[in-house]
């Protein structure tokens, strides 16, 4: 079988003493973290459309992306891209992988001529799964991509479009089965709108929770017991879209008696691009038991769209492993990096040095958010903060004995009310004490 990656051996672990650029520094899949290995707590993933299908080009230039299998075009091109694939997970030795359905196999004439080149594609992943440790985490339907998505999917305002998306959907219930996959994405790249003053809002909301029903029901058909998963976005290409935030989404689900059969799916970008941190909607996913999977990537606070750089940021990964782990980790779930390279990044190898990179930041992440957990720096504050909760008309509150007689009485009673410092600064600081203290450890 030919090689695409010649340049690159199997990357690995060398510590952070090592100046061997294709080789972890701080990712140490057998290092055990809170009783678990590394690699089974992260469950990296690698994205086959960023890594594989993306070619560099944006809104000002074409494609500058230098891969060995160029040359190639239609079910030819795909073919090679799985080979390549596979050569890349084992040279990485990352666990897992994600794709949509035209990242793997190209659309034919009709739907019919695509599902035959999807079963020709999925067919072959399957037989190289058959001897490779990289499983598949979560495929998708890309339902945003070709014209016939203007509108929309699920709630478009052509019925008939509706029911394309279904069919796409099925199929790829089917294909998630047949391959294994452990969850199953719902992203509405495009469900939402432009203006309100075309749209029936109400409809379009139904007419998703109606789809999602569906969905669930002929997975349950099937017997494809994977975990669903909606990944929140706020805008991008719609004015709004529906799956805004985990907040809005999560209202959602709650409004249509989906909450059970779905959690959901993070990115860092879409989070910044809703004006929250990456850790806040973590936690809000967290604390509402609908923590599922993350895509780990990183936005450009510069720029005002979904950039999907490599997650480098060291403050970032620590907070967000905060979460994941006081989460029990993510369950089916993983850490997929919904990322690409910089168009000037074109070489092959610049895919093996980006994973590395978002790898080790999140290996520094997760060893610094479990010390920060098991010393209790940032839970002792809180406890400490939210004291008057645990006794007197706190706790009185909490327990849902006070009410406003109760309540006006108390502070009637008051002679002064002493409220005491956040101390914001002091744990920020605290939290950069604690990354660095971790890289001191290491180099030591």
């Amino acid at each position: 079988m030919m090689s695409y990656f010649k340049n690159v051996n199997l990357v690995k672990y060398e510590g952070s003493n090592s100046n061997n650029p294709l080789a972890y520094k701080f990712y140490n899949p057998e290092e055990q973290i809170n009783g678990k290995r590394m690699e089974d707590l992260l469950r990296f993933a690698v994205s086959y459309w960023h890594t594989f299908t993306m070619d560099g080009n944006d809104p000002f230039g074409e494609g500058t992306m230098l891969r060995p299998y160029n040359g190639f075009s239609g079910l030819d091109l795909a073919k090679a891209r799985v080979e390549a694939s596979f050569e890349f997970y084992e040279k990485l030795n990352v666990p897992y992988f994600c794709f949509h359905d035209v990242d793997v196999a190209p659309e034919g004439a009709n739907l019919s001529e695509t599902f035959k080149n999807l079963d020709e594609i999925v067919s072959m992943i399957k037989e190289y799964m058959k001897t490779s440790k990289t499983k598949l985490l979560w495929n998708t339907a890309n339902m945003f991509s070709n014209p016939r998505w203007l509108h929309g999917a699920a709630t478009a305002p052509n019925a008939d479009v509706y029911a394309y998306a279904a069919a796409k959907v099925k199929k790829g219930l089917e294909v998630g089965k047949e391959l294994g996959a452990e969850n199953y994405v719902f992203w509405g790249g495009r469900e939402g709108y432009e203006t309100l003053l075309n749209t029936n809002m109400k409809l379009e909301l139904d007419n998703l929770a109606r789809f999602f029903h569906m969905a669930k029901d002929y997975a349950k058909e099937i017997g494809f017991d994977a975990q669903f998963l909606i990944e929140p976005k706020p805008k991008e290409p719609t004015t709004h879209q529906y799956d805004f935030d985990v907040a809005t989404s999560l209202s959602f689900l709650q409004a249509y008696g989906l909450q059970d059969d779905f959690k959901f799916n993070i990115e860092a970008n879409h989070a910044t691009l809703a004006g929250h941190t990456f850790e806040h909607e973590l936690h809000t996913a967290r604390i509402n038991g609908m923590l599922g999977s993350v895509d780990a990537n990183q936005g450009n606070p510069l720029l005002g769209w979904d950039t999907d750089e490599f997650p480098t940021d060291l403050y970032a990964t620590t907070l967000a492993m905060v979460e994941i782990l006081k989460n029990g980790g993510l369950g089916s779930g993983g850490l997929n990096f919904d990322a690409k390279v910089r168009r000037t990044s074109f070489d092959p190898e610049d895919l093996f040095f980006a994973h590395i990179a978002g790898m080790d930041a999140f290996a520094v992440g997760a060893k610094v958010a479990s010390r920060l957990i098991e010393d209790r720096v940032l839970d002792q504050f809180i406890d400490d903060r939210y004291k008057s909760y645990t006794e007197g008309i706190g706790l009185d509150i909490v327990e849902g004995k006070a009410d406003f007689h109760k309540l006006s009485q108390y502070a009637l009673g008051l002679d002064k009310i002493e409220n005491k410092s956040g101390r914001t600064e002091q744990l920020k600081a605290t939290v950069n004490q604690y990354i660095l203290d971790a890289y001191a450890t290491v180099k030591a």
